[in-house]
């Protein structure tokens, strides 16, 4: 976990104890908006994605987080109700730490705090890069989300990057394009074996990164 790589036991131990273990099926709401923010979660397995909703009601995912990752932070360290909901897109695993406790291990510890900034600029980037890209073409935008989930929650497989291969409403969500839109891409970037699929481990397989990154110019 980014937060704690390279802590001792002696300092992980006291922590862990702090922590209450939760399990949290698939579609299942972990989180919801203008819930009060008293804890904070750590995911040990499993992927949820963050949504919020527009004017018109529609759903937008604003990204998906995968093992090791942290959510509910923000409503922490502002004291406020949360801005948006957490929704598990597998059976999901999480760690819950108190509001109280996590504020107190940032101002005891410099280099968490510090983590804690490095992960919410890289989000933040993450973010205004999508939105840079609303007006490049369909391929582009699609391929702009497959680089995120590879960058920020891929493992290196043998055969390239590998990814879940999630729902193509989610991936729809997240690039702001059609559902059928998507999926017309995907087949096209398959059909050009920018992408595999992989459908009994249930992953996409992207063999070279720098292929997909000159789709988007």
């Amino acid at each position: 976990m980014f937060l704690f790589e390279g802590f001792s036991p002696e300092v992980l131990e006291p922590l862990a104890r702090q922590m209450s273990l939760c399990s949290h099926p698939v579609n299942q709401a972990i989180l919801l908006q203008n819930d009060w923010g008293n804890a904070v979660y750590f995911i040990l397995e499993g992927w949820v994605k963050i949504r919020t909703h527009d004017l018109e009601g529609r759903e937008v995912t604003l990204t998906i987080l995968g093992p090791g990752e942290i959510f509910g932070e923000m409503a922490a360290l502002d004291e406020a109700p949360r801005s948006s909901d957490v929704i598990a897109l597998t059976a999901t695993k999480v760690c819950c730490l108190s509001a109280q406790n996590f504020l107190a291990l940032l101002a005891a510890d410099a280099q968490v705090a510090i983590r804690l900034a490095q992960l919410m600029s890289r989000r933040l980037r993450q973010i205004n890069r999508r939105l840079q890209l609303r007006e490049a073409s369909s391929v582009a935008r699609v391929a702009d989300i497959l680089l995120f989930l590879a960058e920020s929650r891929g493992w290196v497989g043998r055969k390239g990057v590998e990814i879940p291969n999630l729902p193509h409403r989610e991936l729809s969500s997240l690039s702001g394009l059609a559902r059928e839109t998507v999926t017309r891409v995907l087949a096209k970037l398959e059909q050009e074996e920018l992408i595999r699929r992989d459908r009994q481990r249930d992953i996409l397989c992207i063999p070279q990164m720098d292929a997909l990154e000159k789709l988007i110019g």
